[in-house]
């Protein structure tokens, strides 16, 4: 797609390398590979709060529900 080889990304490495310098550059690939894990997590996982009501669970289906208990 973008056709990136090994020359362009060593010239791509060096930019960064005289941008940041030889002490950002780990800091900065482990807050990338952070934050892609963290939204890898966060597309994975459900909802952790789910407030839709489920089907037989509404208060007029619980008070429904303990009457014909008792009858039987």
């Amino acid at each position: 797609m973008f056709g990136l080889g090994m020359p362009e990304l060593l010239v791509i490495l060096v930019i960064a390398l005289v941008l940041f310098g030889g002490n950002r550059l780990p800091e900065i690939g482990k807050g990338i590979g952070q934050a892609i894990r963290n939204f890898k997590k966060a597309t994975n996982e459900p909802d952790e709060i789910d407030v839709t009501p489920k089907k037989g669970v509404s208060k007029e289906d619980g008070k429904g529900g303990d009457e014909k208990t008792k009858s039987e």
